[in-house]
């Protein structure tokens, strides 16, 4: 079996190729690409902690001396000073002490690379990857129990898990509340949205009711005017000697009454008013002889009153009817 002895100024340049090897280990920890986040946008949780594993590997412990030797050697070769898991110069050597565990050289070698494996450890934490730092701290402490830097590891890695469990609880809380608020304003905008439909059902009822009102309140008006011509009729025909009774005159059935248009100048301007149209109704139920007694404003309204009592229908009869009828005009309507 070979001893490997290290002097002065050979543990001086080992010292240097370690620093240079620890250096490129954490460019390339660096590098290793971040987990993708979850798809739906949740926040990510932090790296969860795997339960305690013994810090050297089972293969490791395996091998023998002169194994764990070249292993070493080959793995500071290689710069891998603590990592990856069971293939590592810390592991090999920790392993190689519990065999001879009177060897200087393994005790320098470990010795050397406790530093380098604390600040592995340190920027693990930092990177919040708890699974590494609790094995690189398993190493650390199965390299010497009573490191100073220990303590203060272990307790930063319960901090920091702690951190970042009131982080994600708090970021959890976040977007259940942007969650909620989103849902309050899409209950709102659908209040919203049936307030206004019932607001737009409840004004096309009263426009409805309004213009059945005003029908009636045409109808009426035709009705008294009929009456006053009829009385007026009455008044100015010289009295008669008592002579065989006539037929009854046939009553008026409207069929269809067409409204008549509003000019749009008189709509525009807010005219109102009101026009007096007589006409016959022949026996088929047409309107024929169509007139304006009177209008108000003159000529405002006379056209188009002619022309909507023109189209008006009513029940066929026996004898041809003169009637008149008021068409009023109001915007209001």
């Amino acid at each position: 079996m070979q001893t490997m002895t290290i002097s002065s100024k050979s543990r001086l340049a080992a010292c240097l190729l370690l620093a240079l090897m620890l250096g490129a280990c954490s460019k390339q920890e660096e590098a290793a690409p971040a987990a993708a986040p979850p798809a739906d946008g949740t926040p990510a949780a932090a790296e969860p902690a795997a339960p305690p594993a013994p810090a050297v590997a089972a293969s490791v412990q395996a091998m023998s001396a002169d194994q764990l030797r070249e292993a070493a050697t080959q793995a500071l070769r290689e710069n891998r000073m603590y990592a990856p898991a069971g293939d590592n110069a810390m592991e090999y050597y920790l392993a190689l002490r519990d065999k001879l565990p009177d060897d200087p050289s393994v005790n320098s070698a470990l010795t050397d690379l406790m530093p380098y494996t604390v600040i592995a450890t340190e920027q693990a934490v930092g990177r919040e990857q708890f699974g590494e730092a609790q094995r690189l701290a398993a190493l650390i402490e199965k390299g010497d129990a009573s490191a100073p830097a220990l303590p203060r590891i272990k307790q930063s890695i319960v901090s920091a898990q702690q951190a970042v469990a009131q982080r994600s609880e708090a970021e959890a809380t976040r977007a259940r509340a942007e969650v909620e608020a989103r849902t309050q304003a899409e209950q709102q905008r659908a209040v919203q949205q049936q307030a206004a439909e019932a607001d737009a059902a409840r004004r096309l009822a009263e426009q409805q009711e309004a213009a059945r009102l005003a029908a009636e309140r045409q109808e009426a008006e035709q009705r008294a005017a009929e009456q006053r011509a009829a009385q007026a009729a009455a008044t100015q025909q010289p009295a008669r000697p008592a002579a065989a009774p006539t037929p009854p005159q046939r009553s008026l059935r409207a069929v269809s009454m067409a409204q008549p248009r509003y000019p749009p100048e008189a709509l525009r301007s807010g005219t109102a008013g009101e026009v007096l149209v007589e006409f016959t109704v022949e026996r088929d139920g047409s309107v024929s002889d169509a007139r304006v007694l009177r209008a108000t404003p003159p000529r405002t309204f006379d056209r188009e009153a002619l022309n909507a009592v023109r189209r008006w229908r009513f029940e066929a009869g026996d004898t041809p009817v003169t009637t008149r009828r008021t068409l009023v005009f109001s915007p209001a309507d």
